[in-house]
């Protein structure tokens, strides 16, 4: 069985989440991959530390999917993966996949997910810097 929205510890893959969306009636694909960087707010960021409550978070995960799919009803699927734990910069945090026959309003519909991910999803981010850390919601 295909799990569509996950919280894992493990690395996370792209071309693994996209695969979740296979069918033969897309004609695209687009996804967004949220990275790690190595500067927040003039900060050199160390490494951030990712928490969620798995069970709650994927429920919540699931609500953005529906989202996406009432308002977009061309969307086909909708695949979204957030890591937890410890993450170096450059590594992925978040991989966001949506199929559709074709690629019209796709990418409205992308910018909406991780926008209401941010909102909603009970993830939060401590980001750490050689002088301190902060824990922050995902806003």
């Amino acid at each position: 069985m295909r799990k569509w929205f996950e919280i894992t510890e493990d690395e996370l893959s792209i071309d693994e989440v996209v695969s979740r969306l296979e069918d033969p009636a897309t004609g695209a694909v687009t996804t967004f991959v949220g990275v790690v960087r190595c500067e927040t707010g003039g900060r050199e960021v160390l490494y951030l530390e990712y928490e969620a409550y798995p069970e709650m978070a994927e429920e919540t995960l699931e609500q953005v999917g529906r989202e996406v799919q009432e308002r977009w009803p061309e969307i086909q699927r909708v695949a979204i993966v957030h890591r937890t734990g410890r993450l170096q910069v450059g590594q992925r945090a978040v991989v966001i996949a949506l199929s559709a026959a074709h690629r019209r309003q796709v990418f409205d519909a992308l910018r909406y997910a991780i926008d209401r991910i941010k909102e909603i999803v009970p993830v939060w981010k401590k980001e750490v810097w050689a002088d301190g850390g902060e824990w922050k919601s995902e806003q």
